[in-house]
């Protein structure tokens, strides 16, 4: 069955999904939105050039006008998508490595799909491939035209959203390193430093197709550590489509997207911007945020992991700040999607404006509670991971009470279940993910 996972569709290029199935896919999206034109960008990987040109021919097949933006970060197609009431698609696997891809979609407006459009597509997907029994419907005497004002326009809106004279000025000369993973930020990073008057010593920018995220980016932001630890300076680390970020302080310590969320929740709070006064995270994120909101009077809603979902709870109740643990966050003022550049950005005239170092602020702004994260590969992934642990997971909670918190879902894009257990000590924590994995092991 061809689906969706928590963002879009991500897999072995070749192996769990290939071009064809690409192109079919190209083919159902312009179905669903059928006199809508389509933009299409990727993230620099080896298989983006082919996947673009497949999907594509599929949408044209439906008589939809294409244009390919080449190589962009993920929120230049979303703000394309917004600016012209296009269709935005982004062939890309995000963090995952080169040998994998993937597809996201923005209908117009550039917003993240509904269930509803998601489940229409999926139907139509399946409903391709069974009629054309694995037939391709690309061509090869189509074309795509190539479309390079996507990332100048996105260019020139980050400037402008930062273009306020006194906020130009509080930055004016601030240092900071760079990882770009090697991606699709590879590409816009150095003029938007250049024009907001920072001075960025810029690391992993060399795409070569089969490099990105491969020791660096915001997964592996180890180097990068280093770089600042030498310089004394900020890092700001990219995952390969740019659609997050995370931060690392001038001692060399990694800020994660909760203490980046904190951060910039508090800041739109004190300039009467937090709307509501209200953020939007997910269930993946620490206990530590939750109790440190709670002390400044900041109301916190909880969804289910993936940024889809906190759009969707940010969109219902008219909040303007959301993300995750993982470097998605959303200031909806600014953007329709998840865009790390955007957050980055914010994040440095915080600091500035403090007159304080990053490490002075992300060490006070939560106290985290001590969090494992485990994952558990498995052959067959289980529908409902809480009712395959039953009473066994029921007791854990019941240990743990009010000093810590277990999570457990099944991966939307890998053969994975993940266990999340918040606890007093690490100890606590790692024995008990090691009795719930052990237990997933046994029963899936």
């Amino acid at each position: 069955m061809l689906r969706f996972g928590t963002d879009g569709v991500r897999g072995r290029v070749g192996v769990d999904i290939d071009e064809t199935q690409v192109a079919r896919l190209g083919a159902a999206v312009a179905r669903v939105w059928p006199h809508h034109a389509m933009v299409i960008g990727n993230d620099g990987r080896e298989s983006g050039a082919g996947w673009t040109r497949a999907f594509a021919q599929g949408a044209q097949s439906q008589g939809t006008s294409v244009t390919s933006a080449g190589v962009v970060p993920t929120p230049a197609i979303a703000r394309t998508a917004a600016e012209r009431g296009c269709v935005g698609v982004a062939i890309t696997a995000s963090h995952n490595s080169w040998h994998d891809n993937g597809v996201k979609v923005f209908a117009p407006g550039g917003r993240k799909l509904t269930d509803h459009e998601q489940q229409r597509i999926e139907a139509l997907w399946q409903e391709s491939s069974e009629a054309t029994g694995g037939t391709s419907v690309m061509s090869d005497g189509a074309s795509v035209m190539n479309d390079d004002s996507c990332a100048r326009q996105y260019i020139a809106a980050i400037k402008q959203v930062f273009a306020d004279a006194s906020d130009a000025g509080a930055r004016s000369g601030m240092a900071v390193q760079i990882d770009a993973a090697n991606g699709a930020t590879s590409h816009v990073i150095a003029p938007i430093m250049t024009a907001l008057g920072l001075r960025a010593a810029i690391h992993h920018a060399a795409p070569n197709g089969r490099n990105i995220n491969d020791g660096c980016g915001a997964v592996h932001p180890e180097s990068l550590a280093a770089a600042c630890t030498q310089h004394g300076e900020i890092g700001l680390a990219f995952d390969g489509d740019g659609d997050r970020v995370i931060a690392v302080d001038e001692l060399g310590n990694v800020v994660d997207g909760d203490r980046l969320i904190a951060l910039m929740a508090l800041d739109l709070r004190a300039r009467r911007r937090l709307r509501h006064d209200t953020v939007v995270v997910t269930s993946m994120t620490n206990l530590g945020f939750h109790r440190a909101m709670q002390q400044h009077g900041i109301s916190v809603v909880t969804t289910d992991v993936g940024d889809r979902a906190v759009l969707a709870a940010m969109d219902e109740g008219g909040f303007v700040l959301g993300g995750e643990q993982s470097g998605h966050i959303i200031h909806s003022s600014d953007a329709t999607t998840g865009d790390g550049i955007l957050a980055a950005l914010h994040l440095l005239r915080i600091v500035r404006e403090s007159g304080k170092t990053l490490a002075e602020l992300a060490a006070n702004v939560i106290q985290r509670m001590p969090q494992l994260l485990r994952n558990v590969r498995v052959t067959t992934k289980p529908t409902d991971v809480e009712a395959l642990l039953g009473e066994d997971l029921a007791r854990e909670r019941a240990a743990l009470g009010d000093d810590g918190r277990i999570v457990v879902r099944a991966s939307g894009t890998e053969p994975l279940v993940r266990i999340m257990v918040e606890a007093p000590t690490l100890m606590v924590a790692e024995a008990v993910a090691d009795r719930l994995a052990q237990l997933v092991t046994t029963r899936s």
